[in-house]
């Protein structure tokens, strides 16, 4: 008989107190602006204290990226469960497709951190180096798909970008229209552009296209 572990009462708990600290950074963190904001503020708010708010977050800067990072948390994984026989640039897609589309439930909030994050130069640091760690996972896993070798090829690393360009294009389109137009239009716009590179494997000629390809 397989037991399945269950989650304690202690990490019920425990995720709680994150989820309540970071709903209350946000809301103040969007209303007032990143500077405005200090961390006194959020564990008022919050109904906690400083001690605890440093034992889940190092700084009020990781509050913020923390949100966004969850989006690109599981693209390797997405990647890795597409069909072996999916041309890359709808593999890359969906993986793209899927992290956007993350924040459909609360798009208002999402939003608001994406413009925040954007216009903080700090916040934009950190969330670059997110980036560069995704690019390095998702490189790996199209080296693993299409049997090549990173060390060697440039394909992987020159795909893996060419995706996440697209997705901070994305974002930034998103934000600079304020929610007008939809993030989801906006990466069959990106892919529709960068889907014949990104099927053209060995060099010598384009791959399979799937510009009109259906959405996952």
């Amino acid at each position: 008989m397989t037991i399945r572990p269950e989650v304690s009462l202690a990490q019920r708990k425990r995720q709680l107190v994150s989820d309540e600290l970071t709903q209350a950074a946000l809301n103040l963190l969007t209303r007032k602006g990143f500077d405005a904001v200090t961390v006194d503020e959020i564990v008022a708010a919050a109904g906690v204290s400083r001690r605890t708010f440093f034992r889940y977050f190092a700084s009020k800067e990781d509050v913020v990226v923390q949100f966004l990072a969850e989006m690109g948390a599981g693209m390797r994984a997405e990647l890795a469960a597409r069909p072996a026989e999916e041309p890359p640039s709808a593999a890359l897609r969906h993986t793209v497709w899927v992290s956007v589309n993350a924040c459909a439930d609360h798009a208002d909030r999402a939003l608001r951190v994406v413009q925040l994050i954007l216009n903080t130069p700090a916040l934009l640091a950190r969330f670059l180096e997110r980036q560069a760690q995704w690019r390095a996972e998702l490189t790996a896993e199209l080296a693993h798909r299409l049997r090549l070798d990173p060390a060697t090829d440039l394909y992987p690393h020159m795909a893996a970008g060419m995706a996440l360009t697209a997705f901070d294009a994305v974002l930034r389109r998103w934000s600079d229209s304020d929610g007008s137009e939809a993030p989801t239009a906006l990466i069959d716009q990106a892919f529709a552009v960068i889907a014949p590179a990104l099927d053209t494997v060995d060099g010598e000629g384009p791959g399979p296209r799937i510009l009109d390809a259906p959405r996952p």
